[in-house]
């Protein structure tokens, strides 16, 4: 395997952690986001309230996108898969 394939290959591999992770972390974000500024307003400052709502939200965001990351981690791997001889000769 040359250094050009494996940054090639390690690079793709980056960028599918930050597309897979991106919905899921925006949402906690979002999710985060609002309920401080709910807190800032009504001046409750209790740190578990912000727990329950993130949690929700990102299994929520998982349920919904669940197969679209499935099918890109699929194509993904299959991809690797069917580079793997070129890459090991």
């Amino acid at each position: 395997m040359t250094d050009t394939a494996a940054i090639q290959v390690a690079r793709e591999a980056i960028m599918m952690i930050v597309v897979l992770s991106l919905p899921v972390l925006a949402a906690s974000l979002l999710v985060g986001l609002v309920i401080s500024v709910l807190q800032a307003t009504t001046q409750v400052q209790e740190q578990s309230l912000t727990f329950v709502p993130k949690i929700l939200a990102v299994f929520l965001v998982l349920f919904i996108f669940a197969p679209w990351m499935v099918r890109l981690m699929v194509n993904y791997t299959t991809r690797l898969i069917n580079r793997l001889p070129g890459l090991l000769g």
